[in-house]
Parts: structure tokens; sequence; C-alpha cells
């Protein structure tokens, strides 16, 4: 039985060879191969599949096998070094131990006191999640004798021949590597789960069976519920940092939950933070969509509401990336696979336009869209230069692309609208419905060029639409928002329920150009962006309104953090809300909001149980404090109490303002 089950574990077993050569050096007896072989990588990545086959390899070639496991080893080492006894006694034995991180202690001793002591050609083989400790890769006498190996997920053709091996039908194997990542547990269970019947469903999805056992091969133990609501996020999230934590999980202690992500086996740190393996991700969030549906949308709700507020205040720097993060969430949307690729084979990254890239630009309009569109670029890079991006690949830095996003203020210019047939259609689909006021502007993505893959979903018009929607969700006063398509009806397609068609074809040169935009007076780039990512197929709703109640307890939260800065405040979420839209005069919007919220503190103090929650709502954000423990000194409360007045205070406020948000200024 024992053969035939080694048999079977040589038919199935992929990849590995650079292992599985290393290893057979060793027991060959090669005096240049190492003694001691180091196995880490993630749970479900193949650690222990790896080291039964080198334990068939072993066996064959007539060693002697100590196998122990690190779960049932205990903290004693004296007992260790019994259960390994043959190791430093009978010559040519091979030592294997899985599951080392939870035998970790060990490692030191290990190293020490216990390797140095093996009989004559022996061979040890380590498997565990972590790493091992850096002094030993770097020790001169251990670095030759130490083979560390960090098992990577499978490449796509070994994953894909394993579920060729597993006769998954052809149409359903692009979702499960989607799923599965590479990584082979879950290809293996998404295999087995699939021969079982999964070829009697059309679309594949992971069962209950499956997702628990990912679980539990992948992540383990979890210590608590807010630990696994700290999972949830990193798996929804693409990527996690300590202070989105804090946001999306209020009260709880961030630092803490952060440090325990960050050790974990699966993830990885990068510079915006914490990303998990694809298979760890993907199994989380398929358990909690199927676990507890309602809390997977609200987790996802919350995480977008972040997004939109680092959108509308995070410095420039950071803001050119929230929009993919926001993106992320929602990638499996229907309009997201309509509109926006997810491939990284055409990886660019976006430039300023430079002086000297304008020649390369114009030969791109010239090649595409002909000699009178090249003559319009060369004006709009002179008039608005800063409007330009140019795009290169990033594994050549060869300038692939680029965009143009102008903004145009009113009263229009009229050597623009004589000069460029599309900004004047822009212009006139403008006066006619809704007539853009002095001190506004409208936003147009002028010009998208990409040889390549004209104007089809790519990488630049995915980063383009991330620009233009993060400009238009910073920007003062922007009235109108415009995007221009040569395919007018391909696009009007994919648009839909997105962008309004304007009806409008402006003609430049031998081409007839499609004008599709939004009026963001009446529809806030916050709701915009929801409805754009999460229902697709249904038109946005008009109006001012349209927030959710976390997004509007956010934006009030928000407009009293920036009380004293009017700039801020101006930029602020509530600002877009119906409630400003009904109460404020266009004359001075700011002050008129302002002015409302502070009677709306006032007004709590006419029921005797709101007076303390008013007094603290004044003390903290009105009354010039520097800090909330400075306020509480002025009120002579305990630090404690007052925060427990504020937060009172804070929800009265917002139910109040939310009630006039749902019913209007009467």
């Amino acid at each position: 039985m024992g053969e035939r089950l080694s048999r079977a574990r040589v038919r199935a077993f992929i990849g590995r060879d650079e292992e599985l050569g290393r290893f057979g050096e060793a027991l060959a007896g090669d005096p240049q191969a190492p003694f001691a072989f180091y196995v880490c990588g993630p749970g479900g990545i193949g650690k222990s599949t790896l080291l039964r086959r080198l334990a068939d390899h072993a066996r064959a070639a007539g060693r002697l096998l100590v196998e122990l496991d690190g779960r049932f080893v205990s903290r004693d080492p004296a007992d260790f070094e019994h259960a390994a006894g043959p190791f430093l006694d009978v010559p040519g034995t091979v030592l294997f131990v899985d599951s080392f991180e939870h035998c970790q202690w060990l490692e030191s001793w290990l190293w020490h006191h216990f390797l140095p002591r093996a009989a004559e050609d022996t061979l040890v083989v380590l498997a565990g999640r972590r790493a091992p400790q850096p002094q030993w890769t770097a020790d001169p006498a251990w670095s030759r004798l130490l083979h560390v190996t960090e098992l990577e997920p499978f490449s796509a053709e070994q994953a894909r021949g394993l579920l060729v091996a597993a006769q998954i039908r052809p149409e359903l194997r692009d979702r499960v590597l989607r799923f599965a990542g590479g990584n082979p547990l879950a290809l293996s269970l998404a295999a087995a789960a699939g021969s079982a019947g999964c070829a009697r469903e059309e679309i594949w999805a992971p069962s209950a069976d499956v997702l628990r056992t990912l679980l539990a091969g992948l992540i383990g133990e979890v210590p608590t519920a807010v630990h696994r609501r700290a999972l949830e996020v990193a798996a929804q999230a693409h990527s996690t940092s300590e202070e989105l934590l804090a946001a999306v999980l209020p009260g709880e202690d961030a630092h803490v939950l952060f440090s325990w992500l960050r050790d974990l086996p699966f993830m990885e740190s990068t510079h915006r933070g914490l990303h998990p393996h694809d298979a760890a991700r993907e199994t989380l969030a398929a358990d909690l969509r199927w676990r507890a549906p309602n809390a997977f949308e609200t987790m996802r709700q919350r995480l977008a509401d972040e997004y939109l507020r680092i959108l509308r205040e995070a410095p420039e720097e950071r803001v050119w990336t929230v929009t993919d993060e926001l993106f992320y969430l929602f990638r499996e949307g229907e309009t997201l696979a309509r509109l926006r690729t997810w491939s990284r084979e055409d990886e660019v990254h976006d430039r300023p336009l430079h002086p000297e890239d304008l020649d390369v630009v114009l030969r791109m309009a010239d090649e595409t869209e002909g000699p009178a569109s090249a003559e319009l670029v060369r004006y709009w890079a002179q008039r608005q230069p800063q409007a330009f991006s140019v795009y290169r690949l990033v594994s050549t830095g060869r300038v692939v692309a680029f965009t143009a996003r102008l903004a145009l203020p009113a009263p229009p210019d009229p050597q623009d609208l004589a000069t460029d047939p599309v900004v004047a259609a822009a212009w006139r689909h403008t006066e006619a419905t809704a007539p853009v006021s002095p001190g506004e502007h409208i936003g147009i993505s002028r010009f998208s060029i990409y040889p390549e893959r004209y104007q089809v979903p790519s990488r630049v018009i995915d980063l383009s639409s991330s620009r233009a929607q993060a400009e238009a969700a910073r920007a003062r006063g922007r009235a109108f928002g415009f995007a221009v398509f040569r395919d007018a009806e391909t696009w009007a397609e994919r648009v839909k329920g997105t962008l309004a068609d304007t009806g409008a074809r402006p003609r430049v040169g031998e081409y007839t150009y499609g004008l599709f935009g939004v009026d963001w007076r009446r529809l806030p780039v916050e709701t915009w962006l929801l409805h754009f990512i999460a229902a697709p197929d249904e038109p946005v709703p008009e109006g001012p309104s349209a927030v959710s109640r976390t997004a509007f307890d956010q934006a009030v939260r928000e407009a009293l953090a920036h009380w004293r800065d009017p700039g801020a405040f101006a930029a602020c979420a509530l600002m877009r809300t119906r409630l400003a839209a009904d109460f404020a005069d266009p004359v001075d919007p700011v002050e008129e909001v302002r002015t409302l919220l502070r009677q709306a503190v006032d007004e709590l103090a006419r029921d005797p149980r709101g007076v303390r929650a008013r007094d603290a709502l004044v003390a903290g954000h009105f009354s010039g404090a520097p800090t909330q423990e400075a306020a509480a000194r002025r009120l002579g409360l305990p630090y404690g109490t007052y925060r427990r007045h504020l937060r009172q205070g804070l929800d009265l406020l917002c139910e109040a303002l939310w009630q006039r948000e749902l019913h209007g200024s009467r």
C-alpha cells in the first residue's frame, strides 16, 4: 500500500524541480550539496506535499527516515532529541520536521546543540510557515550547509495543468484559477470539488466544505472575533494600513490588530500596507460572503466610505492610488468588467507631459485620429500642458499613450470654441441643459490615445478615469464632467447608467466623436462613484443627496473636524449633500452651512438630556481648544466623561441633521 501511495504522489506531483534536484544531489552524496533544507511559505503552498515527495525519494534511496510533526513536539528539547534519536546515532538517517512553526522555539537549540551532533551522512529537512532566523543564513559556516527555499505559488501553466488533469471543464478553469491564485491547496480542493460535481454547474463557486478546509489550512486559529474582522478588512481592501484598520474598526486597538496581521505567514508587506496572498484573500472573502452576506456588504461600504474620505482630503501624492483601491472593492461587478481591465501584462505608469514628449504625442495623435486632431493636441498642449499625461510601459520605459483632461472655466473662451468642435459641443450642451455660472468650470477627458489599444478598455483608460474621478471629487466649482469617444455607439453601451449620452456628435477631420457627460451639481461625485461601481445597470439617481447614512455621519464628523479651516470645509462631503443644497446661499454656501451646523449643535440643548452633549461639541470643535484633552479641562470634566458626552453629542447631531437630509428644509 505504501508503494501504491508513493506512485500516486509521483503522478499527482507538479513542479518544485529545483528542490527535488538539490535534495537528490544530497542523497547521492555530492560533497557540495547542502546538509539542511529549510522549506517555508504560507499555509496551503505545498510544504507538506513536498516533504512527502522528498521522503519518498529518501525511502527509495534506502535511507532511514525519522518524521516528526511540529504540532506534537513538546517544549522540552529532551523529548525532541529522544524522538529524533536515530538522527544522532544511525549514519544516513534523514530527519523530516513538518509544521515547524509550531515548535519554532527549538530553532536556536537545533542550530547550536542538536544538528552539529548529527551522525555521518545524515540530512535534515524542516518545513514551516516562517523563514529561519537571518543569523543562520548569514552565518559563514551554516550558509554553505543550509539551503532555504520559500515556496512560490504555481505558475499559470502548472495550475492549469492540475485542473486539466482533474478534468475541470475548460470554460470553468479561469474562474477556478482566479479563486485559487496558484495556491496548491486551493487548486487541489477546487479541483476535487470540480470533479465531484462542478461539471454540472454553469458557474463554479467554492462550497462551504471547501471554504472551511481552506480557512483551516491557510489561516489556522483566529484569536478573537475582532481579529477575524481585521482579517475580513484585509481580504477586501487591496492593501491594509494601520490607519485603514482604525477607520473601519473604530474603537478597536488598530496597532495590535495590524501587528497581528503583519505576522501572519500569508501576508506580504508592501509600501502601501499589507497584502494577503491571493488564495488567502479569496478564501476569506468567499467565506464571509457565504457566511454573513450582510456583514460582507457592510464591511465593503465602510471601506468605500473611507476611500471616498481619503479621496477628498489626502495630499496629492496619495490621491492617485485611492480610486484604484476603491474600484478594487467592486472588481467583480459587471460594469467594471465592461469598463476596466485588471491585467498587468501591459502595466503602465503616467508622468506629466514634458517638452521632449511632444513630438511622440503628436505622432500618436496623427496615426490614430488624423492631422486635424493632432493640431488640436498641439493647441491644447500649449494652452493647458498640465492637463496632459504621458504613459510609459513599466517593463521598457517606452512611451505608448497619452491623455488630456481639460479644465475650462465659465464663461468659455471664444478662441477655444472656435478652435475645437468637441469643446464647443460640450459648452452648447451645458447652455441647453444647465448653464455653467461664473466661478464654475467643466472638465473634459478630451484625448485618450493608445495606438496599440485605441479606445478599448486598458490600463491607460483605467488610470485616466481614476485621475478624472479624483479631480472631480476634489475640485471646487466643477459643474460638468465630459468624456469623449470615437466609437460612440459601443461606448454608449459601456457607460450606460453612469454617463449620459448628450447626443452631440462633433466632427474633427474625417472622424465623428460621441460626447458623454454628468452634471456634478445635481449628483455628488461620491454618489456617482458608488453607483458606478456597485449598481451599474440602473440610471444614476439625480439630485444632490442619496448618500448612505454611514457616509452622511462621516461627512458631519469631517465638517466638524474642518470647522476652523474654511477652505477644507468647502471641500468636505457635507457640502455635496441635499442638506447643503436646501440651505446654502449660492453667494456664500460655506458660511451658510457652517451657520446651519452651529445652530443644529445649539438646538441640542433644547432637551435637558442634550445640554452636556452640546457643551462637549462646542468645547471640542468651536471653542478653539487645541486638543480634546484641553477641551475636557475647559469643561472641568475627566477626559473619559468628556468623551462620553462628545460621543452622545455626535450621535444626536448626526440624527438631527439626517432627518433634515431625508425630509428637506421643511
